[in-house]
């Protein structure tokens, strides 16, 4: 990335002065990229990306492209980790980040289309040649290219770093991280897919994560799964079936106990490995979130769009099961099946809580069974029990700080 750095700010021409066989960069050459990188218009900014691909003039082969994407986001994980940017995530506590490169490059460059509307793929992307209109087109349709520049000269370079002078994309690129400190977990995210997947989030969800739920560190146990997901807010599932596949979904709304479908469009489906997309709303049907214990009519377990017994996602009740079913799409998240096999074996699960918790979930104590499940708790009022397990409650978990 250092090479294509000094490959783009030599692309700048100063017009009136000679460079001759100088190797080394102006004052104005520098200055000029910076500005042209970070406030220019699209013309400004294309020519200099266009030389950072490729030093030669005209245009570029998939190859390259996909080349400096990976050196681009590589660059990113490396600045962000040895500025202790990464706000209480870091490469120990994260799958290795080699993988989670290469997926979101692909995903990037998934978006390429030529001029007559295709999207080349797989080896023909490799061998295409695409003009800098295409590659303009794609910087503008595809934000994080942008960012991941702006990341790179504010926090690599140390330019323009200040606060203030960033925008939310890139303050909120990381989130912060809660709740995996000191705790000898790995996450089933890295670093890259974190990223990506946090730029699909609300806005107002996108500045912190929080562990609620860890089948490593809480148990294989739906009935724990429940108890330390229901009413935590909006959130993140992530599991990994016995084929390595990993997968998930965001919920908008708190997980609650019942025999109906919640949610609204803002939640999604997505895949981390072996590739790292995002499935969003279809508005064929309302079916995104559904949560269900204890009922002999109803399906129990947890499912996240299709239908009842054919889900995009679905975690049974009896731990450890699931499936995913898509022929040839999941209606709700015109998604694809995301496990290696259809009906799948869980390998390990993780649920994150996105932005700040409600206040009814920071009430200290212990949590019952009977917060995820209210139709035991209100069957219990009827009869005039009490609650013996009211004063037993979980304390939530969070660090003091972020660990940088």
């Amino acid at each position: 990335m250092t090479v294509r750095l000094y490959n783009g700010m030599k692309s700048i021409d100063l017009t009136g002065k000679s460079s001759g066989l100088n190797e080394q960069i102006a004052k104005e050459q520098f200055v000029i990229f910076m500005s042209n990188l970070l406030k220019g218009n699209a013309d400004e900014k294309i020519t200099i990306i266009m030389r950072m691909i490729s030093k030669t003039e005209g245009p570029v082969k998939g190859k390259q492209i996909q080349e400096f994407t990976e050196d681009l986001i590589m660059s990113v994980v490396h600045v962000l980790n040895y500025r202790k940017e990464l706000k209480g995530w870091n490469l120990e506590n994260t799958r290795d980040s080699a993988s989670g490169v290469k997926a979101l490059a692909s995903q990037l460059l998934s978006e390429l289309k030529l001029a007559d509307g295709t999207k080349p793929m797989g080896p023909q992307l490799v061998e295409t040649n695409f003009d800098q209109s295409v590659i303009e087109d794609w910087v503008y349709r595809v934000p994080q290219i942008s960012i991941f520049l702006s990341v790179i000269i504010r926090q690599g370079l140390h330019v323009l770093h200040s606060l203030t002078d960033q925008t939310k994309d890139v303050l909120n690129l990381v989130p912060g991280c809660k709740g995996i400190k000191g705790r000898g977990l790995v996450s089933l995210f890295d670093i890259p897919s974190i990223i990506y997947i946090n730029s699909y989030l609300p806005a107002e969800l996108q500045h912190k994560w929080q562990l609620l739920f860890s089948s490593r560190l809480h148990g294989e146990s739906f009935s724990q799964l429940c108890a330390h997901i229901v009413n935590k807010g909006p959130c993140i599932i992530i599991l990994k079936d016995l084929d390595g596949y990993i997968f998930g979904g965001f919920a908008s709304h708190s997980w609650e106990v019942k025999p109906q479908f919640q949610g609204d469009n803002r939640c999604f489906l997505f895949s981390v490995f072996p590739s790292l997309a995002v499935y969003t709303c279809t508005a064929y049907n309302d079916h995104y979130m559904y949560l269900n214990h204890g009922q002999q009519t109803m399906p129990n377990g947890l499912g996240m769009g299709g239908q009842h017994e054919y889900f995009g996602l679905w975690i049974d009740s009896d731990y450890g099961k699931g499936h995913s079913k898509a022929k040839p799409r999941c209606t709700t998240y015109n998604s694809p099946q995301l496990s290696a096999k259809e009906d799948f074996t869980l390998d390990a699960m993780e649920v994150w809580a996105v932005g700040d918790l409600p206040e009814s979930a920071g009430k200290k104590g212990k949590k019952s069974i009977l917060d995820a499940d209210p139709e035991a708790q209100a069957l219990l009022e009827m009869t005039g029990k009490s609650r013996q397990s009211e004063g037993l409650r979980e304390t939530i978990e969070e660090d003091d700080e972020d660990d940088n």
